[in-house]
């Protein structure tokens, strides 16, 4: 399974959420995708004002403050 992880860099939230996921890969089998917004327009204007974004099996579950509980509970649900 896939967790496409939209950052960009000087993102205080987005190494909370890295950390986040990286935790959470000790305990589910996934592979984090770590896009960085500033590398596509399309990826700015749509996650520009978002990030961090975590997206699971093509749906956005958080963005913003990202905790372990939520992500959890969709990974726990595939």
């Amino acid at each position: 399974m896939e967790v496409i992880f939209y950052t960009r860099n000087r993102c205080p939230l987005c190494v909370d959420a890295k950390l986040i996921l990286q935790h959470l890969q000790k305990e589910y089998a996934f592979q984090i995708i770590e896009r960085d917004i500033e590398r596509s327009d399309e990826w700015t204007e749509k996650y520009g004002l978002m990030i961090p974004v975590v997206e699971i099996d093509g749906e956005v579950v958080q963005f913003g403050m990202i905790d372990h509980f939520t992500i959890e509970e969709k990974l726990n649900h595939l």
